[in-house]
């Protein structure tokens, strides 16, 4: 292929990236540049790049087919997988945070702050109001998470609002991938494994019928087996405490969908308060870290919209990028 027309292709298969294919790329490039030059501290280092390096070529050649089969399936598809790969994008730093900084954790941090706020630790001050009831149902708000985004982005993408569902979607991804700038720079596992033993999380939470399965289902996410000790399950837990991605994502979902006017509103409100509440009674994260993630949404909508301008290409415009 002579380089004229070389060139051409690749241009041609870049102008079917919308804005957030290019956000996160652009994420799995820094993410592939740091593994690069602290690749003594990282075992893993080469595998992280080349899983960077296949996820780039799979958006590009699943946005180049999309755009010139006009499949609806394919459509869809490029439509909605900036969500898997925003969640592979999190399981990257699980391989980096803690090697990066020598395994070194910065709960006792977290918890100095949060005593000096209250003088009390609060995960074990609220542990002397649990009942299975409350832990049932704030278990059930706290793993209902990603579903805010399907919901929310749903409702754009079913009344056909491609412009709000495309900054939706990007407004969706950068504050992720803002959020874990704080995995980076203060890697800490939280307050089931510091203040509370792990391993009698099932006995101190107990719930009614979906805890159990709630419980394990999210440790299975976060890569914990079942039935280790607190010593074992700390060793494998994801470095993703401050700043509560929860927090800061909810909240973001929630003054969308009543930007936007979605009927959903109202429920992603209110099980997103709920949400929030559950993150320290149910142990994930410390008060400090729900304070940083709530903090950290005013930024992230105060620049979205320009970062969006930013990565979005020409031939997008029109469509929201």
């Amino acid at each position: 292929m002579p380089a004229m027309d070389f060139s051409k292709e690749i241009r041609r298969l870049l102008a079917s990236l919308h804005s957030t294919d290019r956000l996160l790329i652009a994420s799995w490039c820094l993410l592939s540049l740091v593994s690069l030059i602290l690749h003594a501290r990282i075992p893993a280092w080469r595998t992280l790049v080349a899983a960077s390096f296949a996820a780039a070529i799979v958006a590009v050649l699943l946005a180049n087919a999309a755009r010139r089969t006009n499949s609806r399936v394919l459509r869809w598809a490029h439509d909605w997988a900036a969500l898997p790969m925003v969640v592979f994008t999190y399981k990257q730093i699980y391989f980096m945070a803690g090697p990066i900084h020598h395994g070194r954790d910065y709960d006792q941090l977290l918890i100095a702050v949060d005593r000096a706020l209250f003088r009390v630790n609060p995960t074990q001050w609220l542990a002397g109001f649990s009942n299975p009831f409350l832990t049932e149902v704030l278990q059930i708000a706290y793993s209902l998470f990603y579903v805010f985004f399907v919901a929310v982005g749903l409702e754009l993408y079913v009344r056909r609002d491609d412009l709000q569902f495309r900054i939706f979607r990007f407004t969706v991804v950068y504050g992720f991938l803002i959020s874990y700038i704080g995995y980076f720079f203060l890697p800490a596992a939280g307050p089931r494994f510091t203040l509370h033993d792990f391993s009698r999380t099932g006995t101190e939470l107990p719930g009614l019928l979906f805890t159990h399965f709630l419980q394990w289902f999210v440790n299975s996410w976060e890569s914990i087996p079942s039935g280790v000790s607190n010593a074992a399950a700390l060793a494998r837990a994801q470095r993703d405490v401050f700043p509560s991605g929860h927090t800061m994502m909810t909240l973001i979902a929630v003054i969308l969908a009543y930007r936007y006017r979605l009927r959903v509103r109202r429920y992603v409100a209110v099980m997103g308060t709920l949400l929030i509440f559950a993150t320290v009674y149910l142990r994930y994260h410390y008060v400090v870290d729900v304070v940083a993630g709530a903090m950290l949404v005013v930024p992230c909508l105060l620049t979205a919209d320009r970062v969006h301008a930013l990565f979005r290409s020409d031939s997008h415009t029109l469509r929201g990028g």
